[in-house]
């Protein structure tokens, strides 16, 4: 009885921890070697508008929610804002942006039904063909794209993105979206 009770708790966190990953964005991050940001204490929008290029489709109710949760984040890091970007030792801006996108996935017939050939499969087998089953799926995809920039040098110091497959579940509940989107990214800057 013990060994099927720690199966199911085993095969539970295998599930749990399925759909957590799920949820990730996959982030990324450069910093430019040059620039030292260890001694970094306040920040300022580069801009007035706060992002970099603003798109034409971008709600701009949304766009307020995104630079809150921005000055939020930074905010929760230790950074102080400061209203004057010449008088701050970084300034940020940032980029959003969706895509449509589409997957085309092509397998043989065989490959979910019983036959049992898999994907290595393909083609003939004593002279007669398989047909293939192809599936088409459409998506969005959204990226957040975040920078840092020196006052001093002038120079770029830290970029960085997340780019994640947009869900229902997403659209449902967009401001927890936007919080767990732009900590991750944010989560990257040491």
């Amino acid at each position: 009885m013990y060994k099927f009770k720690l199966f199911l708790v085993s095969m539970l966190v295998v599930v749990v921890s399925g759909c957590a990953s799920s949820s990730m964005a996959k982030v990324d991050f450069d910093i430019n070697p040059e620039v030292d940001m260890s001694t970094y204490k306040t920040f300022a929008w580069m801009k007035e508008s706060k992002i970099l290029v603003m798109s034409e489709d971008l709600n701009p109710v949304m766009k307020v929610r995104i630079d809150k949760e921005i000055e939020n984040a930074f905010i929760a890091k230790g950074y102080q804002l400061s209203e004057d970007p010449e008088s701050a030792d970084f300034v940020i801006s940032y980029t959003v942006g969706s895509r449509d996108k589409i997957k085309v996935d092509s397998y043989p017939a065989s490959y979910h039904g019983g036959f049992g050939w898999g994907r290595r499969y393909h083609g003939m087998h004593y002279g007669m063909s398989m047909g293939t089953e192809t599936r088409v799926r459409n998506y969005t995809e959204g990226k957040l794209a975040l920078d840092i920039y020196d006052v001093k040098t002038h120079q770029p110091a830290w970029h960085g993105s997340a780019t994640k497959r947009i869900t229902t579940s997403d659209k449902e509940n967009y401001e927890l979206t936007i919080t767990t989107i732009v900590n991750q990214v944010i989560d990257q800057i040491k």
